[in-house]
């Protein structure tokens, strides 16, 4: 079973989603593994990508290990091609498979294409939109008081990726990303 995101960072929002997949997957169809494929993995920095695949790898890995579920994870970089979105992307994520997703446009391009679509639902889509998470951690990149920051985006970040974050020092260079103006702070 695949799941399919940005995650741009990884937020709660993809945690529910990935949580219902493995759900899903552990109720209807055991035998398949779970594959988290992380997308645009060759996008520049920018606001809208700020952290590299690797990176989002590395949150997905920290929140994975303390739920306790196992997956594997791919990456896929963009080919801004949706016809051929599905036939590429099963050069990292495997063949015809099912796939677990709360995106219509998604679900359409793999249904397309032959895929067994799960739909899961959004929670608190308000909260967990990525631009808004995004723009969150924007204004928290120059706060230097560490429980401010966990306070703040523990509201739609799992502990586990602010640990990283704040470990790694990726939140800082959102200070200087963004459509023109100045640099926050």
């Amino acid at each position: 079973m695949v799941v399919l995101g940005r995650f741009q960072p990884v937020h709660k929002g993809h945690a529910l989603m990935i949580q219902a997949a493995d759900s899903w997957r552990t109720e209807n169809a055991s035998e398949e593994g779970l594959i988290i494929a992380i997308g645009s993995s060759n996008q520049p920095p920018s606001i809208r990508n700020p952290w590299s695949s690797e990176e989002r790898a590395a949150m997905l890995h920290a929140w994975l290990d303390s739920a306790g579920i196992e997956a594997t994870i791919v990456t896929i970089p963009d080919i801004e091609d949706p016809p051929r979105w599905v036939s590429h992307a099963e050069k990292y994520h495997g063949g015809a498979g099912s796939i677990f997703t709360t995106d219509v446009g998604t679900a359409e391009l793999y249904e397309s294409s032959g895929w067994p679509v799960i739909m899961g639902g959004l929670e608190h889509r308000e909260s967990y939109e990525g631009w808004r998470v995004r723009a969150t951690a924007q204004m928290l990149s120059t706060v230097y008081d560490e429980d401010a920051v966990r306070s703040v985006m523990g509201a739609t970040v799992p502990d586990e990726v602010v640990s990283y974050m704040l470990a790694e020092g990726s939140l800082a260079r959102l200070a200087f990303m963004g459509e023109g103006g100045e640099p926050v702070g």
